[in-house]
């Protein structure tokens, strides 16, 4: 019995002393200030989840620099709001939306479908959308919520995209994909016989488990794009803690004490946009400079098994074999 407790609290006290050592780095460091980037006239991007916060932020740059932004989301409310007001705001953006759920497969591979009858290249995928903390539940295809929503619904996007995303790049103008990850990333364990977090279940371990299962795909991703010489990088981006809805699930009392200091102490939403732009649009990363783990406008070292390659290639398997592919 305290064995299932401890197992239950354990994880949610490392997440949020893990959160006031963010926050307390975040204000003693100067807020991230995006370069001047080139236009992007003729590009098309996907931003999943762009209706709100940090990804509404980075179709709305995108679309002022030129771009063609498809954002990929299940509000579709929600989408259209945002398509206006970028549209009202500028004149000759190109901006759309496409209903998508990452909670179901079938959703996925039809957002895909209908995308590739367009004939349309796809020169960014930014993996934006996810869920925190959100009640014990399975997706449709039984996947654990955190798990399949912000890891399994983003790989399948991404492999079914990856034709689209090596056709369109080239020498000098690579494709690229960006994960939208966090520093929860750090606490969070991989148990392959478990991936569904069955055996004992912690909404925070499980979402610190989706965060690295994020960045294990994005880094073995970018080396498999490497090693067959595709014009395709991988990043993966810790925007930092910002003022958005991710939050909506926390337990009550530390939401009434979030939404209070968030205001005041957490980044802006065009703040924790900044890298993730910065990683999909800066010449300084093209080609052979991508990929890797970025926060705070800088590329960064994160903790060894990130990088373990075993764990990588173990997940990778594990992904195409859960969702049935080759």
């Amino acid at each position: 019995m305290l064995s299932a407790i401890w197992s239950y609290l354990l994880p949610a006290v490392k997440l949020y002393l893990l959160g006031l050592k963010v926050l307390l780095a975040q204000l003693c460091s100067r807020p991230v200030r995006l370069p001047v980037m080139p236009r992007q006239d003729g590009k098309v991007a996907i931003v999943t989840g762009g209706g709100r916060g940090i990804g509404y932020e980075v179709v709305r740059h995108m679309a002022r620099l030129g771009a063609h932004v498809i954002i990929g989301g299940r509000d579709e409310q929600e989408g259209l709001v945002a398509v206006r007001r970028i549209c009202e705001e500028y004149k000759e953006a190109k901006v759309e939306f496409k209903k998508v759920d990452l909670a179901s497969l079938q959703s996925v591979r039809q957002f895909v479908q209908n995308f590739k009858e367009r004939d349309l290249p796809l020169n960014i995928l930014v993996n934006n959308a996810g869920v925190m903390l959100v009640p014990e539940g399975r997706t449709e295809d039984g996947f654990e919520q955190h798990f399949g929503v912000n890891y399994v619904g983003h790989f399948l996007l991404t492999w079914l995209l990856l034709d689209t995303l090596k056709d369109s790049g080239k020498c000098g103008h690579f494709s690229r994909v960006v994960n939208v990850s966090s520093s929860a990333h750090r606490i969070g364990n991989i148990t392959l016989n478990d991936l569904n977090s069955c055996q004992c279940y912690s909404a925070h371990a499980a979402y610190c488990q989706s965060k690295l299962a994020q960045l294990l795909f994005s880094s073995h991703l970018h080396q498999e794009l490497q090693h067959g010489g595709f014009p395709v990088s991988s990043c993966a981006v810790d925007p930092g803690m910002v003022d958005t809805a991710l939050y909506r699930h926390l337990w009550m009392p530390l939401r009434l004490a979030q939404s209070t200091i968030a205001h005041l102490l957490f980044r802006t939403p065009t703040e924790g946009a900044a890298t993730v732009l910065y990683t999909a649009l800066s010449p300084d990363l093209e080609g052979e400079r991508g990929g890797g783990y970025w926060a705070n406008g800088c590329r960064e070292i994160t903790r060894p098994p990130t990088f373990d390659p075993h764990l990588q290639l173990s997940l990778w398997e594990a992904s195409l074999q859960l969702l049935g592919l080759q």
